[in-house]
């Protein structure tokens, strides 16, 4: 969809012959009727996209080669905000394949905000509302390319969760009218990703085979909606490669059905990709996909990337339509790779 065209189907009479169509993409991309479905759908020809895109993406690969990170490592919020690299487990081992900086782009102390929050929620849940941390001395342009790219990813996504509204409304008569899109707009509660692929002699944990998953293993987007910004491949002097020379690395979905898709985003576009939250508030409706990251066989190649999850407050519901049940929010004969529990064996 592009998004001028997303903008109109928001602005626009939904009937329209149009706004039919554009919803229809809707389904093809995130919905359980289609069997096709890949959990995905790019938004183009975002304005000011690409340039905040190559201002923020390279800084993924100077901050991974900092000698000293200790402005950006918040070791009480349990690596959750700032640095984190070998602090999630992956196959039984520590992950060493990427390193990852997180913040919320739309707020720096979600506390200030909500000053509702009782002292020991925070203290026990210190990775939701640890504040921001940034590289001010080393890196101090990191800041303002991370939100300003963050903010427009959430943006955009607010402005397709509307369109998501409409779809869901078609298909479930006890969903509750604007529901994904007032709780994008209302939450100020997201998490920020900049990411630093590591080349594979750096990660020792990679398997030689170098298998669809060995750079991010297969695991579904716990929230309500992630965006996805294209992947930026640098050489080992930090140059911008158009494409590694191995074109098989990159992102890849388990559709539906089963079958497994290498999927890659033009460059002026954003992804989005539905989480577990939006599959339970639709009801079922909509659902999330599996997906997994293929590292590049080049090992002077690394690859940068960043993300936005956009997902409910702490104290956000969970609640399915009226007129839908457990069952219809997750087929159980849907094969799943093994890393990816069944959502109802979660909740």
């Amino acid at each position: 969809i592009s998004y001028n065209d997303l903008k109109k189907l928001i602005t626009s009479n939904n009937d329209s012959g149009d706004n039919v169509f554009l919803i229809d993409k809707i389904g093809q991309a995130f919905g359980k009727d289609n069997p096709e479905s890949l959990g995905i759908l790019a938004v183009t020809d975002v304005p000011t996209l690409e340039e905040k895109r190559r201002r923020l993406l390279p800084l993924a690969s100077r901050m991974a080669n900092l000698e000293d990170k200790t402005e950006i490592i918040s070791e009480s919020s349990n690596f959750q905000s700032g640095w984190s690299h070998g602090k999630e487990i992956f196959a039984g081992k520590p992950d060493l394949a990427k390193g990852s900086f997180y913040a919320n782009p739309l707020v720096d102390d979600i506390t200030t905000i909500r000053e509702d929050v009782p002292r020991k929620l925070r203290d026990d849940n210190p990775g939701f509302f640890a504040p921001n941390v940034w590289p001010t001395n080393s890196i101090p342009e990191l800041e303002a390319a991370f939100k300003d790219l963050g903010q427009l990813v959430v943006d955009v996504g607010r402005l397709l969760a509307k369109s998501c509204d409409c779809y869901i409304s078609q298909k479930c008569r006890g969903y509750e009218p604007n529901k994904l899109s007032k709780l994008l707009q209302e939450s100020m509660y997201c998490k920020g990703r900049l990411l630093h692929y590591f080349p594979l002699e750096q990660s020792p944990n990679v398997s030689e085979e170098n298998n669809v998953n060995d750079w991010c293993g297969w695991h579904n987007d716990h929230g309500s909606l992630s965006g996805l910004i294209p992947a930026l491949y640098l050489d080992k002097d930090g140059e911008q490669l158009i494409s590694p020379a191995d074109d098989k690395s990159g992102l890849y979905i388990q559709a539906r059905n089963g079958s497994i898709h290498h999927v890659v985003l033009p460059n002026n576009s954003i992804g989005f990709q539905i989480g577990e939250t939006s599959q339970i508030h639709s009801g079922g409706v909509l659902q999330a996909t599996p997906h997994a990251v293929r590292a590049t066989n080049d090992k002077d190649v690394t690859r940068e990337s960043f993300a936005v999850f956009m997902e409910p407050e702490y104290d956000g519901d969970m609640k399915l339509p009226l007129d839908k049940t457990v069952e219809d929010v997750q087929d159980a004969s849907i094969q799943l790779p093994s890393s990816v529990k069944n959502l109802s064996s979660r909740w």
